[in-house]
């Protein structure tokens, strides 16, 4: 960051996907404070003018029952990322001024092997 010809090192997490004014992170299965993480980094990417919009991509909380049958279900506990995690916050203001995109991947995307 630059201000009045002086440059000020401004550290922040590198974004997952980025183009044209766009920044993208995908969440699948991290520890819930990532959120915190990603939304302060929007926040602060919109404020100095880098990107216009931040999107989240994570999993729905039904994903769960999913993992469950698959006997996976203790690797994708109550404390990993999805969306009944990122909501409030986001719904909170953790972005600040930064328009916040999230989708959630449902088990409507889910097909088993055949």
């Amino acid at each position: 960051m630059v201000v009045d010809k002086n440059e000020i090192d401004s550290p922040t997490h590198k974004v997952d996907c980025f183009k044209n004014g766009i920044a993208l992170e995908i969440e699948w299965n991290n520890k819930d404070p990532f959120f915190d993480r990603d939304l302060n980094n929007f926040r602060l990417l919109f404020d100095l003018r880098a990107i216009s919009v931040g999107i989240i991509i994570t999993r729905c909380d039904e994903l769960q029952s999913i993992f469950d049958d698959l006997g996976r279900g203790k690797s994708y506990g109550p404390s990993t990322t999805h969306m009944s995690k990122l909501l409030p916050r986001v719904e909170g203001g953790g972005g600040a001024g930064c328009p916040i995109l999230t989708f959630g991947i449902s088990s409507k995307l889910y097909l088993e092997d055949m």
